[in-house]
Order: C-alpha cells, then sequence, then structure tokens
C-alpha cells in the first residue's frame, strides 16, 4: 500500500524543525505518537528554543498563538498548526525582518533541539508529580519527612510527634488511667 504521507512528499527528508517538533511533542508522554504537540509542551518547546523570549514573545503570547491555531476542541496542534503559530510568533519576535526571513530564523533556533531535561527526573508520566517530589525544593521540617531517594519516612521523619494519649504534655501520670474501660 503506498502510505506515501504528506510530509514525505514536501521535503525528501524529515525537516529538522519537524524532528525537533516530534521530540518537544512526545515529551514526557510516552504514549504521544509526535504528531501533534499539547499546549505545555508547544510552550516547553518556545521557551527551550529561545522563541520565547520573555520580551518579544511571552508564555502569553505563545498561549494565545497556540489556542488561535489549533482545532477547535482539541488540546493538541499538528505540525501544519505548529508552522502557522510559528509563522505568528516569528514577526513578532524578529520584528522589522520580513515574514519570511523572520520565520527561517525562527526554524533556526528550533532545528536539531531538543526537549532538555535539566533537573528533571526520567519519570514524567504522571505530569506534575515530579515538581511535588523533589525534595530539593522542600523547605522547612517537610525535608524531615523524606530521606535522599525520596521516600517517606513515616512517623519517624516527624521528630515532634504529637502524644495524643489525652493527657497534658508530660504529665507525671501519663498512663496511669485506669485501663478496663
Amino acid at each position: 500500500a503506498p502510505s506515501l504521507t504528506s510530509s514525505s512528499l514536501h521535503s525528501s527528508k524529515m525537516s529538522e524543525v519537524e524532528k525537533a517538533f516530534h521530540k518537544f511533542a512526545i515529551y514526557g508522554d510516552t504514549s504521544a505518537s509526535g504528531n501533534d504537540t499539547t499546549g505545555k509542551n508547544f510552550s516547553k518547546m518556545c521557551k527551550e528554543c529561545g522563541v520565547m523570549d520573555g520580551k518579544a514573545v511571552t508564555s502569553t503570547d505563545v498561549d494565545i498563538v497556540f489556542n488561535k491555531v489549533k482545532t477547535k476542541g482539541a488540546r493538541t496542534i499538528t505540525f501544519d498548526e505548529f508552522q502557522q503559530a510559528m509563522k505568528e510568533l516569528c514577526v513578532k519576535h524578529f520584528k522589522g525582518k520580513l515574514p519570511d526571513e523572520a520565520l527561517q530564523a525562527v526554524y533556526g533556533l528550533i532545528e536539531g533541539k531538543e526537549p532538555s531535561s535539566t533537573g528533571t527526573t526520567k519519570t514524567t508520566k504522571a505530569g506534575g508529580v515530579e515538581r511535588l517530589t523533589d525534595m530539593s525544593k522542600y523547605t522547612g521540617s517537610h525535608k524531615l519527612h523524606f530521606d535522599e531517594s525520596g521516600k517517606g519516612k513515616g512517623l519517624a521523619g516527624r521528630q515532634d510527634q504529637t502524644d495524643n494519649s489525652g493527657y497534658i504534655g508530660a504529665y507525671k501520670g501519663a498512663g496511669t488511667y485506669d485501663q478496663t474501660h
């Protein structure tokens, strides 16, 4: 069966931009096909490739463009929609350049890039959990609740365990109440 996808027709090899798109699209989601990307990964891609610089292009711009190009009701954008988004963002990022030049410049930022996983653990299956289980971010007594590997210590980690015996703290007669009740 001739299974020529549209992408293999318009370019002999998958473009570097498309490769980068695929890498970011599947970031943190092993089940993703890589043919479309979520807003979160799109934003990550824009940030890490330098398309979003926080000045000319902010995260808000990226979100707006993402929602503008995606199919109504969809949660992801395809590579074609991504290209539309880049056309919008490139002219903001490279003010004063012609749209075509700006687009090439933006693609220049993206080519050959892949998601950096600096400081993130490889287990990014359950989104958002790695933030919650990163002890280096814990402050105060919370860090005592875990050992170095991040395993909970249970009650042992809570030094000042509450005395729930019903007696006033440090009461001399604690435990002397008649046990037959």
